[in-house]
């Protein structure tokens, strides 16, 4: 379908096959797991991600809460990640946001409720939205490998903006999550992945 209405797309799926679907959990530990993945790497953030499940066994609310600083800095969190994973530990806790309760909320609500903390922007919340809940018509504002692989595959002279992306992914609706899961493939196959 998206294959036919853009034929770069078309010729990621033929070269490379379907992408995967990278579906994650819902729940208070998927928005910890994203968060650690704000501006690094996919594999700094799971690193940090499976030490932090090693610490504590079970990732709760309360059990984040109970690690200082300097441990969640062992871990690989910054002060900035820190504070808003103590913020989202917080809300969870306090009854601001119910995770478990966001599956049945539209698009617009659930980003809203996540971007109403200190720590959530647009790509957090969006990531949970496409990964989390699977819904299909989400375009992750700013993410840097989605702009990485359109330049590539539409072969630009510069990378595109966060509007320009936005733009583009208008002719994707409203399948919008599936051509950024081609796209990451895409990135995924052709880019060099560092071994750390």
């Amino acid at each position: 379908m998206l294959g036919a209405q853009d034929q770069d797309l078309g010729k990621i799926v033929s070269l490379y096959g379907p992408p995967p679907l990278w579906k994650r959990e819902e729940g208070f530990h998927t928005l910890i797991h994203i968060i650690l993945e704000q501006q690094v790497s996919l594999a700094s953030a799971k690193a940090a991600y499976e030490r932090l499940v090693e610490a504590l066994r079970v990732l709760t609310p309360e059990n984040f809460l109970n690690l200082d600083d300097e441990e969640l800095k062992a871990i690989g969190f910054s002060r900035q990640k820190t504070r808003y994973g103590r913020n989202l530990a917080e809300a969870v806790i306090q009854g601001a946001l119910d995770p478990e309760s966001l599956g049945t909320l539209k698009d617009a609500e659930v980003r809203s409720r996540l971007m109403s903390l200190k720590g959530i922007g647009a790509w957090t919340a969006d990531i949970y939205l496409l990964m989390a809940l699977g819904r299909p018509d989400i375009w992750p504002t700013g993410d840097l490998a989605l702009a990485v692989a359109v330049q590539q595959l539409k072969q630009m002279s510069h990378r595109p903006t966060t509007q320009a992306l936005a733009d583009l992914s208008e002719d994707w609706r409203p399948w919008r999550a599936v051509a950024a899961r081609i796209l990451w493939h895409f990135y995924l196959s052709v880019t060099p992945r560092k071994s750390t």
